[in-house]
């Protein structure tokens, strides 16, 4: 089984099809479809389904993808001799983070250590296991209830986060509506807990794509929410919005480091998992 064959299969995965690898890669079109084909009569089962012009990822092909990822990984750990932290680095990051937590992270890392090419995604709570083990992401920064675990990820707890119940700075006699960062978002139990317990009767919900949007919905009178302390701090100081803390019995989510547990650490990853650490210690 070729390295190279390894890495094809790996990239056509990342960039979606034969023709994005082969243009990421340098090669030729059909060399692509060479060493799939051959890494496929190996194996002895098909990677891909041809779909027309589309190819899909067949069971197997995402078997053997958890392998390949380990292979490439162990492969340039064997071959690293420079310690200075260069390359590429992706990390995943929480919509909610980047609005105070992530800047001054991302500032020093990239003043400190000018060679690494630096990605940021947005991740999906729901499918921050399948990003880490497909490689799509090397680290990630979460919002997650604060007894979160996965099997296969090494996640620490950065910090338990204050929680903040915001409403309009002018009272409403009839603010029953309450305002969520989606479905999925990794507070919404611990928001609706809340609810109940303050015996709150909701009329209605809204899901919304970020935590800006449902500030300025809030203060327009949309509303209420409940939303991370960091992220609306300013606008509680200066009464854009009106904020009861909640108390730190009722449940609450944290903010996580996280990356797969076989993931080799390189420079560049520690250098940054580093920086995190110490910019941990000072928020609050």
């Amino acid at each position: 089984m070729e390295l190279r064959h390894l890495i094809t299969f790996k990239t056509i995965v990342e960039r979606g099809g034969f023709k994005k690898a082969a243009e990421h890669l340098g090669y030729a079109q059909s060399s692509v479809t060479t060493h799939i084909q051959e890494l496929e009569e190996e194996v002895g089962k098909p990677l891909f389904d041809r779909l027309g012009k589309k190819v899909i990822m067949t069971h197997y092909g995402e078997r053997l993808l958890s392998y390949a990822i380990k292979i490439i990984d162990l492969h340039a750990q064997a071959l690293s001799t420079d310690e200075e932290p260069t390359g590429d680095l992706i990390i995943g990051i929480s919509e909610s983070l980047t609005i105070d937590r992530v800047p001054p992270i991302l500032l020093e890392y990239k003043k400190t250590y000018p060679k690494v090419n630096l990605t940021l995604k947005s991740v999906e709570n729901n499918i921050v296991s399948s990003q880490l083990q497909n490689g799509d992401i090397d680290l990630v920064l979460v919002l997650e209830e604060e007894d979160w675990s996965l099997s296969e990820i090494h996640y620490e707890k950065l910090i338990r986060e204050k929680m903040v119940l915001i409403s309009p700075p002018v009272i409403e006699e009839d603010n029953r509506t309450v305002l969520y960062t989606e479905r999925s978002c990794s507070y919404k139990s611990v928001f609706d807990a809340y609810l109940r317990y303050k015996k709150m009767d909701v009329k209605e919900s809204l899901d919304f794509q970020s935590i800006e949007a449902i500030k300025q919905c809030v203060r327009s009178g949309l509303g209420i929410s409940m939303v991370p302390y960091f992220s609306v701090k300013e606008e509680i100081e200066s009464n854009k919005l009106r904020g009861e803390i909640v108390a730190p019995e009722h449940p609450a989510i944290a903010t996580f480091l996280a990356y797969h547990k076989d993931k080799w650490l390189s420079p560049s990853m520690n250098s940054m998992i580093s920086i995190i650490r110490n910019h941990a210690e000072n928020w609050i």
